[in-house]
């Protein structure tokens, strides 16, 4: 039996099931939603659009984009145990906070055990609103402030920046902002989703699934690497320390935070938009010190492109929170704001040809033996 299973680890390279939601070609870089470039998505749509595409697979005509606005923007409210949950909560980690509300929120509104598909939208749009006001909420509380009102006047981008910060940001960094969570919104079978996809495969309700994605994402090993680079940058301090902190990190053979990827193997078609992004936020608050150490470390990387360590998306995203003053504890809350549409979109997906994930292991523990009594062992 052992020597006819191939046992692939991790799953790597293992097909689970087809979907239409997003492509990546890891060799060429590229990544496309329902069939759109993510360098269209990144440069020309909103969040909002973007939700809408991957939710109902095509972009929205105006009429849809605002009936959607509109049912996203209605979601922006929480009971008032959830508050009472954040402040019980509140010298928690972000993420355990964040996976608690949510949790909380499937036994406080009755809507969340309809497991319908109508019911999954419902639920998904609702909490793509109020996943935001949760993180934001909890900032305030552990600060000792009032959690700031929703503005529904602003989008979902400026609204988060605006409930978190308490100031309307400029339309340069809510525009940001906007990009972030489009670069985020989705990317295929990853762990977070994956875990989603197997609790829907149960029949559970979408607040289970979103759980179940929200401790999966917590994981260093799959949310953290924005945090991570922060703590680089900070490390290396100066952009004429960079080349010297790579060449002592290759030679010790560790890895160099925010480059290489999983699936790819040329340059995160992601990351140019975020360090355009960063450049431009970077010379607007008087800051630019912090791009400057993130392309000098690129530039000492280079040599190392061909094995594959090439830039990703997170290289650039924690200095963008930096630079808005944010705690490095809410780098992960952040991406999954970001992510709820991808999330919702997989669920759905799941769902509608809905199957039981459950995969083998190969057995290779002790052969069978004979039962001992406790007083002979």
């Amino acid at each position: 039996m052992t020597d006819t299973v191939k046992i692939n680890r991790g799953l790597k390279g293992v097909y689970f099931e087809r979907s239409g939601i997003s492509d990546i070609d890891g060799r060429a870089g590229m990544l496309t939603y329902r069939g759109y470039s993510i360098h269209d998505l990144a440069t020309r749509a909103t969040f909002e659009e973007v939700c809408y595409l991957l939710v109902h697979g095509e972009l929205p005509d105006a009429v849809q984009l605002a009936g959607f606005d509109a049912a996203l923007k209605a979601g922006r409210q929480l009971p008032g145990a959830v508050h009472d949950i954040i402040r019980a909560c509140a010298e928690g980690h972000p993420m355990d906070v964040l996976r608690t509300a949510v949790s909380a929120l499937a036994a406080l509104e009755p809507d969340s055990q309809d497991a319908s598909e109508a019911g999954f939208v419902r639920n998904g749009i609702r909490l793509t609103a109020q996943v935001p006001m949760i993180v934001a909420a909890h900032e305030a509380i552990r600060n000792g402030r009032a959690p700031v009102e929703p503005d529904q006047s602003l989008s979902h981008a400026a609204n988060w920046l605006w409930m978190l910060k308490g100031e309307k940001p400029s339309a340069d960094a809510a525009r940001l902002a906007d990009v972030d969570f489009i670069l985020h919104a989705e990317h295929g079978s990853n762990a977070s989703s994956f875990a989603a996809r197997v609790t829907v495969g149960t029949e559970a309700n979408l607040h289970g699934a979103m759980v179940s994605a929200l401790s999966t994402l917590a994981g260093p090993a799959h949310g953290g690497a924005a945090e991570d680079v922060m703590k680089m940058v900070h490390e290396i301090g100066s952009p004429d320390k960079a080349a010297a902190y790579v060449a002592a990190k290759r030679a010790a053979k560790e890895a160099v935070t925010g480059f290489g990827h999983r699936v790819y193997r040329a340059e995160d078609p992601r990351a140019r938009h975020m360090r355009e992004g960063v450049r431009k936020l970077g010379e607007e608050m008087g800051e630019p010190g912090w791009y400057e150490i993130l392309q000098a470390v690129v530039e000492a990387m280079k040599p190392y492109a061909r094995h594959g360590l090439n830039v990703n998306v997170d290289f650039y995203s924690g200095v963008i929170y930096q630079l808005h003053g944010i705690p490095m504890d809410l780098y992960v809350p952040i991406f999954a704001i970001g992510r709820m549409p991808g999330w919702l979109a997989q669920c759905l997906e799941q769902r509608r040809g809905n199957i039981l994930i459950r995969p083998l292991t190969l057995y290779d523990g002790a052969a069978p033996r004979d039962w001992v009594a406790l007083a002979d062992r």
